[in-house]
């Protein structure tokens, strides 16, 4: 038997050795990646970069150019026209598919991975917005010249340096201007789901700085309340949608969702219905996006809303139908994606945007986020390795207020083309150069 004074003792050392072991730092997770920093010492990659730093000039004049053409989702034809002239300028035969996207192919010499590269040409603004920009030292200002034209006119310098310094890759690289993506991904969930399964896709369509490994579940669903309406006059103690909506609003707001990263969020987008002002109207709704990258609480919270909706429909006596315009899947939390994060493609982007100097912006931002909004969800979802990375730092998407910093698309550009060389031959890990966050 050891004797109690021992037993103390070793307790005693036991809970200080505990104490000191909480106060040190706990290291992070070191991950695989395919960045090697002699890659810069190569001649043909210091050729490509003096090359995107001397064409740049020209490279934020196309940029312009693109701002100012009309491309609202679902008619992106003239965005469209400029891209596929581009890639038939650098020799490519880019092809046209029924949803819009412009799709050409940079053939490899064979055995390696096919790369796509995909950027959306689509802006949430109607044609008719202007949409001139207008410059003040540095910064861009106009409707959609960050979200997503900065990563268009990236997407072109990539192409047109890799032609100009004889860039070579086993694998073909399929460059894709895809359209509606801000109503809902379609472009690219189209041709995904249309064509062969690509081993890495890159989405220029991101926060500066930062990484995006997965993909926020988008569901878009309308309620519309009906009534058999009344005028005015009739109108007292009669069922109206209106009372029904209202209610339904606010018993929505006053659910608590937990907050992203690894929960949801809702909003309430669009109110609508009624066409004159002395009559109970017939029809009126309001339309919900909610998003979360967790595929149980995003189905779960679909369906409490719904029946909530249901709910107050029976309670104010007015019709109910409900209209799914889309559910885009949710790629999983970030427990769920850890396999996802542990792919060289993800820690290889991180550490070029280092490399490169390129900040996470705000203290506290992540460089490599679980989560994401853009053409690369589906990717995300069909396990296919997918990042969404920076093309300009940009503020103020989807407002008339929306600006970008022209010099910030120089090392986005550069991060682009760079990742692309890294994986053109296959995918390499390189353990004597990872990084620790």
């Amino acid at each position: 038997m050891i004797p109690t004074r021992l037993l103390a003792a070793a307790a005693l050392s036991l809970l200080a050795a505990t104490a000191v072991q909480a106060q040190q730092p706990q290291q992070a997770p070191q991950y695989p990646t395919s960045w090697d920093p002699t890659l810069m010492e190569r001649p043909d990659i210091k050729s490509a970069m003096r090359l995107i730093e001397t064409n740049f000039p020209q490279q934020v004049e196309e940029w312009v150019r693109l701002t100012e053409l009309p491309g609202k989702s679902g008619m992106e034809q003239a965005r469209g026209a400029f891209v596929k002239a581009e890639f038939e300028k650098q020799g490519l035969t880019p092809t046209v598919d029924s949803i819009g996207n412009i799709i050409a192919v940079r053939k490899g010499t064979g055995g390696g991975p096919t790369i796509v590269i995909m950027a959306h040409m689509d802006v949430v603004f109607p044609n008719e917005t202007p949409k001139k920009v207008r410059r003040s030292g540095d910064t861009l200002f106009a409707p959609g010249v960050g979200d997503n034209t900065a990563s268009v006119a990236n997407m072109l310098a990539a192409l047109r340096t890799m032609n100009a310094t004889g860039f070579t890759s086993k694998g073909d690289i399929i460059f894709v201007g895809t359209t509606q993506e801000e109503v809902g991904l379609k472009g690219a969930e189209y041709w995904l789901r249309t064509n062969p399964r690509p081993d890495l896709l890159i989405v220029p369509d991101g926060a500066y700085g930062s990484v995006a490994y997965g993909a926020l579940g988008i569901y878009w669903t309308k309620y519309v309340f009906t009534s058999p309406g009344a005028h005015t006059l009739t109108s007292r103690g009669r069922p109206t949608p209106v009372k029904a909506v209202a209610a339904a609003i606010n018993r929505l707001y006053a659910l608590e969702f937990p907050p992203l990263l690894n929960g949801a969020v809702m909003n309430i987008g669009q109110v609508h219905g009624g066409d004159i002002y002395n009559s109970v109207p017939q029809e009126l709704y309001f339309t919900v996006d909610l998003r979360s990258s967790d595929p149980v609480l995003l189905d779960s919270l679909d369906r409490t809303i719904t029946r909530v909706t249901q709910e107050v429909a029976k309670e104010f006596q007015v019709g109910l139908r409900v209209e799914v315009d889309q559910k885009n899947q949710a790629g999983g939390t970030e427990q769920q994606l850890a396999g996802a994060r542990a792919h060289p493609l993800v820690q290889t982007a991180v550490d070029i945007n280092r490399a490169l100097g390129m900040s996470a912006g705000m203290p506290g931002a992540m460089e490599a986020v679980a989560s994401g909004a853009t053409d690369a969800n589906p990717g995300v979802v069909r396990g296919i390795p997918s990042i969404a990375i920076g093309g300009s730092k940009a503020s103020g998407a989807h407002q008339l207020t929306e600006f970008a910093i022209a010099s910030s698309a120089l090392p986005s550009t550069k991060l682009l083309y760079l990742l692309t060389a890294t994986f053109a031959d296959g995918v390499r890990v390189v353990p004597a150069v990872r990084f620790v966050p």
